[in-house]
């Protein structure tokens, strides 16, 4: 499930054979929590379905929550954006994870730190990931919480990859503070990173040094497009808690 293009849309299809109904709500809440000592504004992509977030739940302040209940079947992602300016008619940017507004009009621009979600997929399980394969801007985690059967492991990356990201990788703002690390895909282009081309398969897509780093520093994430081992989790029947810059797991 790692969020590139092919992937994302074979989720979508993949619902469509499925049969599964997108317009009843599902008794899934998810819960954003910002433990980040600064405002974060959530963003979210919806793959099926409306957006989950309104204007009234687009900026979190240290420490507080929103709840959303999605659609039954919904599948999407959800991000962190950071250093954002709005106008009163929501017109603006942010520093990353920048969607086109305050309420997003796309997935946010790279490098940014992924939450997915397919919710009733396949055997009636949600399946549900962390992915860096689009870079990284804060850590972020998702936790099933309540009473969910089957794996219902925890997700995450709790480390501070903007700390230890090499030069080569960093995004910095006007004042030379490191807020985003690229993937290495981004920052360089090439097929051995982007897994395209000679390099458009499991066989042929290894793991990198640069994937090697985020693996290391965040064993439960995707750290590049085929690394689904270890990466895409399942629960069944479970509400989501979902945390910016979480502390512990």
């Amino acid at each position: 499930m790692a969020i590139n293009c092919s992937s994302f849309a074979f989720l979508l299809v993949s619902l469509l054979f499925l049969g599964v109904s997108t317009n009843r709500a599902s008794g899934t809440v998810f819960t954003l929590l910002n433990t980040c000592p600064y405002t974060v504004w959530p963003g979210t992509l919806t793959g099926n379905g409306p957006s989950l977030l309104g204007e009234g739940s687009l900026t979190l302040t240290p420490g507080s929550t929103i709840q959303v209940n999605p659609p039954a079947g919904w599948s999407g992602r959800f991000w962190a954006r950071t250093g954002c300016n709005f106008d009163t008619t929501g017109a603006g940017t942010c520093s990353t994870g920048d969607c086109g507004g305050l309420e997003c009009v796309g997935g946010g621009a790279p490098p940014v730190s992924l939450v997915e979600f397919t919710l009733n997929g396949a055997g009636g399980q949600d399946f549900y990931d962390v992915s860096l394969v689009d870079g990284y801007n804060v850590g972020i985690g998702v936790k099933p919480t309540g009473s969910g059967t089957g794996n219902c492991e925890y997700a995450g990356c709790v480390a501070d990859l903007n700390g230890s990201c090499p030069p080569e990788l960093q995004i910095t703002n006007d004042g030379g503070v490191v807020v985003a690390c690229k993937s290495a895909c981004a920052a360089f282009n090439s097929p051995e990173y982007c897994c395209t081309g000679d390099h458009g398969s499991p066989q042929t897509c290894t793991p990198t040094q640069y994937s090697e780093m985020f693996k290391n520093a965040c064993p439960t994430a995707y750290s590049y497009a085929y690394d689904d081992a270890s990466s895409t989790c399942t629960c069944t029947g479970s509400d989501y808690l979902i945390t910016f810059c979480p502390s512990v797991v």
